[in-house]
C-alpha cells in the first residue's frame, strides 16, 4: 500500500475531491463541490481558517480544516472537523491530519477546539477517536425529520387562517428580496431572534455583508419555500413590519430539505405564527413535489422541540458538540 502524504489544499481545484471524502465520511450530510465553493468565496478574511488534505496514490483519501468561528468568535477558540474516506481508515490518516491540525492551532496560541458529531453509527469511529484525545461531550442537538407525505397539511387549515384574521400575512422570501429594505430588516430581525435561542455558546454579531452571503446567499437557501411574517400596521425603524420567519435549505447532494432558523418578535409569540411559517414552508415544499425536511433544535429548547412533534417530526439523531480544552503552549496543564 502506497504510503500517504499531507498538503495545503489547492483550492478551487480539490474542492470535487474534498466534496467526495466529506460525503462519504458522513453520507447524511452530503456537500457538493459549488457549496464548498461558496463558502470558500464567502468567508470573512478577518477569521482564519486552513484546509489540508491526505493523498495517497494520487487520489485525495482524507480532509481537514480548521478555522474561527463566525458565528460565535473568541480569537483563542477554534472548530475543526476531519474526514477519511472509509476505504482509507485505520492507516494513521486521520491521526496525521489531526496532529497537523492541532499543531497549527497551538501554534496561534488556541485554548478551545470544538467539532460536532452524531450519534449515528457512522460516526461511531469518529467519537472513539474525539474520546481517545481528551475531548468532552459539551452540548447535544437534536435532528429531527418528516416527509410531507406523511403529513396532513389540510389539518391546519384554521391554524393559518387564525394568523390572518390576526392581520399577519406570511410572504415567501422570494417576493420579498426586492424590496431594497428586506435584507437591512431580516438582518436585524435575525439578531433579536437569535437572542433568545438557546445555543450554549455566546453569538457573534456578523457585520450586514457578511450576514448576507452566509445566509441569504448561500445556494442551498430556497426562498420560495422560506417565509416571513408581515405586520403591515408595524413601523419598526429597525425591521419593519417583519416579526418573524422561517428558511429552508436544500440539500442538493443529499435530496432533502432543512429548517435553518424559526423565530418571531417576543410580542408577538403565543399567536401560532412559528407554527404557522413551518406550515407555509412544508406546504410550499408539498406544492413544488414533495419531500424530506430536516429540522435541529438545541436540548433545551423544549419548546420548538415540542411544535415540531406537533408538526409530526421525529427524532432522528442527537448531534454532540465535543470540546477540547488547550494548556497554552509551554505550560504544564497538570495531566
Amino acid at each position: 500500500m502506497a504510503p500517504f502524504t499531507l498538503r495545503d489544499a489547492h483550492l478551487p481545484d480539490d474542492f470535487p475531491a474534498i466534496a467526495r471524502v466529506l460525503s462519504a465520511a458522513s453520507p447524511d450530510w452530503p456537500v457538493t463541490p459549488e457549496l464548498l465553493r461558496h463558502e470558500h468565496e464567502g468567508r470573512d478574511p478577518a477569521l482564519y481558517f486552513t484546509r489540508i488534505v491526505a493523498e495517497q496514490g494520487g487520489e485525495v483519501v482524507g480532509v481537514g480544516g480548521l478555522g474561527h468561528d463566525s458565528f460565535s468568535f473568541e480569537e483563542w477558540r477554534y472548530g475543526g472537523r476531519v474526514a477519511v474516506q472509509p476505504q482509507a481508515r485505520g492507516r494513521g490518516v486521520g491521526a496525521a491530519l489531526y496532529a497537523e491540525l492541532l499543531r497549527r492551532a497551538q501554534d496561534r496560541g488556541a485554548r478551545e477546539l470544538r467539532t460536532m458529531l452524531s450519534d449515528l453509527p457512522q460516526d461511531r469511529p469518529g467519537v472513539a477517536f474525539l474520546t481517545a484525545r481528551g475531548f468532552q461531550p459539551a452540548w447535544d442537538r437534536y435532528e429531527s425529520s418528516l416527509h410531507t407525505a406523511d403529513v396532513d397539511l389540510g389539518a391546519f387549515g384554521d391554524l393559518l387562517r387564525d394568523v390572518a384574521a390576526q392581520g399577519t400575512e406570511l410572504r415567501p422570501l422570494a417576493e420579498l428580496r426586492s424590496d431594497p429594505d428586506c435584507d437591512r430588516r431580516l438582518y436585524e430581525l435575525d439578531w433579536l431572534l437569535f437572542q433568545d435561542v438557546p445555543l450554549g455558546t455566546e453569538l457573534t454579531r456578523r457585520s450586514p455583508e457578511q450576514w448576507v452571503r452566509d445566509e441569504l446567499d448561500d445556494p442551498d437557501l430556497r426562498p420560495e419555500l422560506s417565509f416571513v411574517a408581515v405586520d403591515p400596521a408595524r413601523t419598526d425603524p429597525l425591521t419593519g413590519p417583519y416579526v418573524g420567519y422561517s428558511t429552508i435549505g436544500w440539500n442538493a447532494a443529499g435530496d432533502y430539505g432543512y429548517i435553518g432558523m424559526t423565530g418571531v418578535l417576543r410580542e408577538y409569540r403565543g399567536r401560532g405564527l412559528a407554527k404557522a411559517l413551518k406550515v407555509a414552508a412544508m406546504r410550499a415544499l408539498h406544492a413544488a413535489g414533495g419531500g424530506q425536511i430536516r429540522t435541529f433544535n438545541d436540548a433545551p429548547n423544549r419548546a420548538m422541540i415540542a411544535m415540531n412533534e406537533a408538526l409530526g417530526f421525529r427524532r432522528t439523531a442527537t448531534r454532540t458538540r465535543y470540546e477540547l480544552r488547550l494548556a497554552p503552549q509551554g505550560v504544564d496543564s497538570g495531566a
